[in-house]
């Protein structure tokens, strides 16, 4: 069984009271910048998780390369960006993206970051 990434997600439409199936979202490392280029994708599955990410770089090797450069006090900034228009549809919602950036502390082992989604409003929190 594959490690669990650093960074995992899920979105729960908030309409239909399901999952956000089929879902694309992006991952991107904000700061420090300098420390890769690297982004990971993937499509939320059925369950409207998404428990892995595509990339060329592994996610959990960055994260450890990246906290052994962070001095005591600084911490990684991420965004993740859920193409939610091609979930509703064109024209369907005033969000054609949502964007979440959070700061992860060096400490830190995992985060989990869920997404209650419509049409017309969205909110998250730090999961567990």
């Amino acid at each position: 069984m594959a490690e669990r990434p650093f960074i995992t997600c899920h979105v729960l439409d908030t309409i239909s009271g399901k999952p956000g199936a089929g879902i694309d979202v992006k991952l991107k490392l904000v700061s420090p910048a300098q420390v890769t280029t690297a982004y990971w994708t993937a499509k939320t599955n059925g369950d409207g998780r998404v428990p892995a990410w595509t990339s060329s770089a592994d996610i959990n090797d960055v994260v450890a390369q990246v906290k052994s450069e962070l001095s005591d006090g600084d911490q990684m900034v991420w965004s993740l960006t859920f193409e939610t228009e091609s979930y509703f549809g064109k024209g369907k919602t005033f969000w054609p993206e949502v964007e979440l950036r959070f700061a992860a502390q060096k400490e830190e082992q995992h985060y989990h970051v869920p997404l209650l989604l419509g049409p017309w409003s969205y909110t998250t929190y730090r999961g567990s």
